[in-house]
This record gives structure tokens, sequence and C-alpha cells, in this order.
């Protein structure tokens, strides 16, 4: 990585691509510690404990969110809006032909509909955050408990997500890599680093929070065996081989050449380790506006807390339900099959028709059922590090798998501009 960076900076244009990318998102942090005006940032990052929902928002947002600055939403309204655009793409025919047979304008109208939806989503969301936290903790002053209180920090924030989506367009438009994803890196890496440091300084003696330097040890090689073994995972590929078949055109023969279909061992990224957190944190959420003290909410947290086993078991379960659900709408084995068939190309040892396509949704189930067992045990593991010796690990799964997916992508995306820059053609 480092040796291609190295190479890359000295491309002027490269080198241009990555000054701009770092300062970015160097301005994506700078905004970041803008306080949002009305709100007691001391008594929301007191309440927020109640509620396991806003640990996703604030991990995603670089801790933007406990601290209530304009960008407490950040992306993450993005993020929704997209994936609800890609279900609805599946479920409305019309979305659906625009985005197959629209072409690039298409493409423009569908990501125009989803910025709108995203500065939506961010405005109600955050005026139904800041109203649930007002009822357990009285978050607002005085003058912003009022109507027009509500919808001014719900503008303020919305404005704050429409800037993130705005710079992360930026990036992707004239940097290196997804603008989105490392906006995402940025906020985990940052929350990353500062719990170990406080873990550090925690075990050296300079703050009192409890961690000795046996459970500073632990997260250390924790940290670095999940990111080794997401890094192995992630890259892994099931690669099915293709043989094409001849064609004479005239005097010229075409095809005849022998590729291969690469499948990600994990092709549904860490889309099914979010939306079991969410959906398993939304019913303590919803909860929790009836008071903390309320008979249902003490049921939750005592026998659904993060760290109990049905918690875990429950988890796990949707974990694999969405592994499926997610890989059912993105994989299309009989397209896949029919494109292939249309080139003149066959899987080796396969007919083509239903025998081709077939084989294409038993290889993507058994790859699926590795991918959503592995983040069913990948997302266990910092609790139940959790739970043994009391050690409080200041990262996720999901945060890991999300850093590590951004990293080598980025990456990726330097290589290949290497590629094109020093490719020198046929001599």
């Amino acid at each position: 990585m480092w040796e291609t960076l190295r190479n890359a900076w000295k491309v002027e244009e490269l080198r241009k691509k990555l000054i701009y990318t770092f300062l970015m998102l160097v301005l994506f942090r700078l905004v970041g510690v803008i306080p949002v005006s009305g709100i007691n940032a001391a008594v929301v990052k007191e309440v927020a404990g109640n509620y396991d929902m806003l640990g996703l928002v604030n991990m995603m947002t670089g801790n933007s969110f406990s601290q209530m600055t304009i960008m407490a939403m950040g992306i993450t309204p993005y993020i929704n809006s997209s994936i609800i655009m890609q279900l609805l793409t599946v479920a409305i025919p019309a979305l659906e032909r625009l985005q197959k047979d629209g072409g690039e304008e298409g493409k423009q109208k569908i990501n125009r509909i989803t910025r709108y939806v995203t500065v939506a989503l961010a405005a109600l969301q955050a005026i139904g955050i800041i109203a649930g936290l007002q009822k357990s903790g009285n978050v607002l002053y005085p003058a912003y408990q009022n109507f027009f209180g509500y919808m001014t920090i719900g503008v303020i924030m919305a404005g704050g997500t429409a800037l993130a989506m705005w710079i992360g367009e930026r990036i992707t438009k004239n940097g290196i890599g997804n603008g989105v994803s490392l906006l995402i890196f940025a906020g985990i890496i940052s929350n990353l680093f500062n719990g170990i440091v406080l873990a550090f300084t925690d075990a050296v003696g300079i703050t009192h929070y409890g961690t000795t330097i046996w459970q500073f040890l632990v997260i250390i090689i924790s940290c670095l065996v999940i990111t080794t073994l997401v890094t192995f995972v992630d890259m892994g590929e099931r690669r099915i081989p293709v043989q094409y078949a001849k064609r004479v055109v005239g005097r010229k023969a075409y095809g005849g050449q022998s590729t291969y279909i690469p499948l990600k061992v994990i092709a549904v990224g860490v889309l099914p380790l979010i939306f079991a957190y969410s959906f398993m944190s939304f019913p303590g959420t919803i909860f929790a506006f009836f008071g903390t003290n309320s008979g249902v909410y003490k049921w939750w947290s005592t026998y659904m807390s993060q760290s109990s086993a049905l918690y875990l078991i429950v988890c796990a379960v949707l974990i694999i339900l969405f592994s499926y659900f997610y890989t059912s709408i993105t994989f299309n084995p009989r397209e896949i099959a029919e494109n292939i068939q249309k080139q003149g190309g066959t899987i080796n040892g396969r007919r083509p028709g239903k025998v081709t396509v077939d084989y294409l949704q038993r290889t993507s189930n058994r790859l699926t059922l590795f991918a959503a067992l592995f983040l069913a045990v990948l997302a266990t593991v910092p609790t139940l590090l959790s739970v043994w010796n009391n050690v409080q690990i200041p990262f996720a799964a999901s945060s890991i798998l999300i850093a590590v997916s951004v990293a080598i992508e980025t990456v990726r995306q330097v290589e290949a501009q290497l590629v094109m820059r020093h490719y020198k053609g046929f001599l």
C-alpha cells in the first residue's frame, strides 16, 4: 500500500487528486466541530446512552452526534435514502425502467431524487431524534422548545447532511475513491483512534476509567486480529470460469478466449450488519420515548441489552436473513446466464440455460451462507470481549468491516490509475 502511494505521489495528476481528497476530508472534519444552536450537548451525551440506535449514528459520524454539531446526522441519511431508492427501483417498474433504459440521464434523475429524499429524511430524523431526547432529558434551551425551534434545528442538521453529501460527491468526481465511503471511513477512524488513545491514557494512569494494561493489550490484539481476518476474507472471491466460442465475421475471427466471473465472498458488504443493528435498536429507541422508568423499557433493557445472550442470538439470525434478502435483490443469476449466452459463452461443464442458472444460484447461496455466518460471528466478538473481563472495545464489527473495505477499494483505484498512466502500449 505504501509503495502504491509513493508511486502515485510521483504522478502530478494523481498527486493533485490525493491532495484534493485530503483537504476535503479535513474540511469535513473541521465543519464537524460547529455546534448546533439551541441544544445542550452535555445533556444530549448523557441522555443518548439510553438509545442503542444513536450509538450507530454516532459511530458513522465520528462523534459528531454526541457533540451535537451541524454534522450530527452526517452522511447516514444519504445511505438510508440510497438503500430506499435501491429497494424502490426493484419494486416500482417505472424506476426500474428509468435505471436500465434511461442511460446516463436516467441515472442523473435517480441521483437527483436520492438527494431530495436525503435532505427530507435528514430533517425528519433530526427533528424526531431531538423530540425524543427532549422528552427524556430536556436537551433544548427554553427559547428553542417550540415549533420554530424544532424546525430551525431540523433545517440546520439537514444542511449539514447536504454539505456532507456535496463533499462526498466532489471527492468522487475530483479526488480518489468513493467520496461517501471515505467520509464514513474518516468518522470510523477518528472514533477508533480516540478510543484507543483513551484506553492507553487510562491504562497508564493519566485518566481513571478502570482500563488496565492487560485490557489495553486485549484491545490492541483484538483490533489487529479482526482487521487481518476481515482483510483476508474481504479480498477473497470465487472465480467461475467462462469459455467464449470463436465467431468468424468475414476474414476475422472473434472470441475464443477464456475468462472468469468473480464473485466476492462478502458480496453483501456491511449492509446486513447495519440493517440488523438498526432493527434491534429501533424497539429500544421507541420504548425509551415513553420514559426510561416505564415497564416495557425496563424489560427490553434487561432481556434485550447488547450484552445479553438473547440479543446476540436474535441479531445473528437477523444478519443471516438480511444477507440472503440483500443477495436476492442484487444478484440475478438468470440475467447473468442470459448475458453469457448472448455473448457466445458457456460456463465450463455447464449447459446454457436452466443448468447455468441453477449453478450460479447454488454458488451464490453457498457464498451467501459463508458471508452470513462470518458476519454473524464477527458481530458478536466485540460484545463477547466486552463481557469477558469487562473489556470495553472502542470499535464495532461493522466499523472495522467498513474501514477495511473502503481502504482496500481506494488502494485498488489508485493502482488502477497508475496502471493506466504507465501503460506503454504495443511496441
